[in-house]
């Protein structure tokens, strides 16, 4: 396992700061300072900060039906955050982001590993959105914005064109959307490319996960099931 995923797994901190502390010289493994990208052995004895790590034996996966308000994030001195909000007593982090006028569907975890296995784009696991705009949908914004729309993407700095997508008309202002990505408020940005704006965004599903069963601002453990098919 790497390095910074077996930290991530012991509950102290996420595989962002685990690389900070690994750059810092802070991890030991067996007694020599670790390297950002090293793996971990069986047998192998970490520290952090002189301090041996214990991997957690019980993974947790919730899934949540985040009301509108709620932010995104562990940075607990944030009025609103996640963490506070659902108040499970380990260690937990959301899997992606939601932003805060956004509601529905999102997973949070103390396994580092599915991260990636949910987010990457190229592993095309889909996540499924109803969104209402302020005006009358027409049949020529359905089919631009299933065919990619051209949007500034603020964390790499540069404009990118969106993938392909699958987007349905619900009613005259409401549309369903299937994205494999998940670019900054991707979907907001992509309405304002043609000028129409959000009113409402609901994420209803990600892979085969659903909000069956979820009220609004409730949480559940997954089950044994739906965990297997997260980790496939």
């Amino acid at each position: 396992m790497r390095l910074n995923n077996y930290i991530s797994s012991t509950g102290i901190c996420s595989r962002r700061e685990a690389d900070k502390l690994i750059q810092q010289k802070k991890v030991l493994i067996n007694g020599k300072i670790a390297q950002v990208g090293q793996t971990v052995e069986p047998g192998d004895i970490v520290k952090v900060n002189g301090k041996k790590l214990i991997q957690k034996k019980n993974d947790v996966y919730i899934a949540l039906n985040k009301p509108v308000g709620i932010t995104c994030t562990t940075e607990r001195h944030i009025k609103g955050n996640i963490i506070d909000y659902i108040n499970y007593p380990e260690r937990i982090f959301p899997v992606g982001r939601l932003d805060k006028p956004s509601e529905g569907l999102i997973i949070l975890t103390n396994d580092g590993s599915i991260v990636n296995k949910i987010l990457r784009s190229e592993n095309n696991h889909e996540k499924e959105y109803v969104v209402t705009v302020n005006k009358n949908i027409t049949q020529s914004f359905i089919e631009d914005m299933s065919n990619g729309v051209r949007i500034f993407n603020p964390v790499t700095n540069k404009h990118v064109v969106t993938k392909k997508c699958k987007v349905t008309k619900v009613n005259n202002r409401t549309f369903k959307i299937v994205l494999s990505q998940g670019l900054n408020r991707q979907i907001r940005r992509m309405c304002d490319a043609f000028g129409y704006e959000v009113i409402k965004l609901q994420r209803v599903r990600i892979m085969d996960l659903t909000l069956k069963g979820i009220a609004p601002g409730k949480w559940r453990k997954l089950t044994p099931k739906e965990v297997e098919g997260l980790l496939k």
